[in-house]
């Protein structure tokens, strides 16, 4: 595998946990207007894409196979951690 290869599968990797993390983060933005004011969009879509690339590394390591059923349901949840956790700061 050569160094373009690998670039790629790191950026499929993570891909999940990015897209979540855009849209979690606007659909927040936009359900919670009030609550979520004086956050950064920007601010909650890194924490949350971070969040879930720290799931996804993690499920890969712990089950062995990316692409789990269990790891994206892990994913979502802690996506919806970190989305309260700003939302309550």
């Amino acid at each position: 595998m050569g160094a373009l290869d690998a670039v790629w599968h790191v950026l499929n990797l993570i891909a999940p946990a990015v897209g979540l993390g855009l849209i979690s983060s606007a659909l927040a933005k936009l359900l919670w207007r009030q609550d979520l004011r004086a956050v950064p969009w920007r601010r909650l879509a890194a924490w949350v894409s971070l969040a879930g690339s720290v799931v996804i590394v993690g499920g890969l390591v712990l089950l062995g196979h990316d692409g789990r059923m269990a790891t994206y349901g892990v994913m979502v949840l802690a996506a919806a951690a970190v989305l309260w956790w700003q939302g309550v700061r």
